[in-house]
């Protein structure tokens, strides 16, 4: 499968990253002499580039075209012609300027799906700039996150970026098993307020079926408690009692099993009632070991319970629990280029794994224009070819 992405910063490329890692050819356009925005988004910076542009553009290959050109927009519309799937996040309209609208595409291309990201949609917010931290506050998620009482905070990463990302490629999948059904491709179009939005699940819900409007919590949950960050000796443990049961192990634990006995606290919703009262009795018991003891203590009885840790530790607890979070890329030349968070799932029997590094600028350019130059060549024929030669895969290799 050919993937065109034509998307930068965050949404588009991640996108177009999950579909590489699962197999697909990508090739990204990017303009001449700047690339993708992330390419200059640092510190920090690896021996090869910015972390943030290498974060979400491994197994891709970088052909720079100039679309303000005639020459590099007429290679940019016969890769659109030859391509399965096209990512692009211009606002609304902009690939429409170029030439490149999907009516048009799909005319001669019937089977392309074509995915749009937006910040706001194609309608009343088509002129607004999409920036993941102006969507957290206008969608609402900064209105519930940060202390009670204190300022709305955003998500410690650009979170709405990478739902939308997610939600992008997923409806790649879609869109590729109604196309095996009916031979044509569809237009997708996605926005981040709307990914947000689909996001908030159970606070939206909360509104719409209920009229509550959630408010921030600090840590806390408004239908589960305890469910936030607890004190201990020597700092905080995030506790998450779901049920009545695991509740009832962390009193024993907590050397209090009446605790679960008593009225106040012997449901969840009414644990959720005398918040105010329970949380200053938990704190008093886990004050007097540190976090790491009560850690141990509680997941060893089935509660669940974990120190707040840095991201570096989070990597290194997932593989001591065998995860293999990470993975080793390697540039053109099959030298090690750094490591990589791989993606999340593990398939039996396993996908062949790809872990090509993130391209240098332009690195692909020569062979990709030449490959689409060469109109004599079946288009079929020509990105079998240039997919095997690419990525080492075989010429059949099909994940989908």
């Amino acid at each position: 499968m050919l993937v065109a992405d034509f998307s930068r910063i965050l949404a588009g490329p991640l996108c177009t990253m999950t579909l590489a890692d699962l197999g697909a050819r990508v090739i990204k356009v990017e303009r001449p002499g700047a690339g993708d925005d992330t390419r200059g988004w640092g510190p920090p910076w690896s021996e090869t580039g910015a972390t943030y542009f290498e974060s979400v553009n491994r197994n891709k290959e970088s052909v720079c075209l100039d679309l303000g050109d005639d020459g590099d927009r007429r290679l940019a519309r016969e890769l659109a012609l030859r391509a399965d799937v096209l990512v692009e996040n211009f606002k609304p309209g902009g690939l429409a300027r170029l030439g490149l609208a999907y009516p048009e595409l799909s005319a001669e291309n019937p089977g392309l799906i074509c995915v749009s990201i937006s910040g706001f949609g194609a309608e009343g917010g088509r002129d607004l700039p999409g920036y993941d931290f102006v969507v957290q506050a206008l969608g609402g998620l900064m209105s519930i996150t940060g202390e009670a009482g204190g300022s709305p905070m955003k998500a410690g990463v650009a979170l709405v970026d990478v739902l939308t990302g997610k939600d992008a490629a997923i409806a790649v999948l879609a869109a590729l098993q109604a196309r095996r059904r009916t031979g044509r491709g569809s237009h997708i179009q996605l926005n981040l307020l709307s990914s947000l939005q689909g996001a908030l699940v159970n606070q939206a819900q909360a509104y719409l079926g209920a009229g509550a409007v959630p408010a921030r919590m600090g840590n806390a949950h408004p239908s589960i408690v305890p469910y936030q960050l607890l004190g201990c000796a020597d700092g905080p443990l995030a506790v998450a009692c779901g049920n009545d049961p695991q509740f009832a192990r962390l009193a024993e634990q907590l050397g209090t099993p009446e605790l679960a006995a008593d009225p106040r606290f012997a449901t969840n919703s009414a644990r959720v009632e005398h918040r105010d009262v329970l949380i200053p009795l938990l704190e008093e018991l886990l004050g007097t070991a540190p976090a790491a003891v009560w850690q141990q203590r509680l997941a060893g009885a089935g509660v669940p319970a974990g120190r707040v840790s840095g991201i570096d530790e989070g990597i290194g607890y997932a593989e001591s629990l065998g995860l293999q979070p990470t993975i080793e890329v390697r540039n053109s030349s099959g030298q090690a280029a750094g490591r990589q968070i791989r993606h999340p799932a593990l398939w039996d029997p396993p996908l062949a794994p790809r872990s090509e590094a993130p391209p240098q600028l332009g690195e692909h350019t020569g062979g990709v224009v030449a490959w689409l130059r060469n109109r004599t060549e079946g288009a079929g024929e020509a990105k079998a070819a240039a997919g095997e030669a690419a990525s080492g895969q075989p010429a059949g290799y099909r994940p989908y």
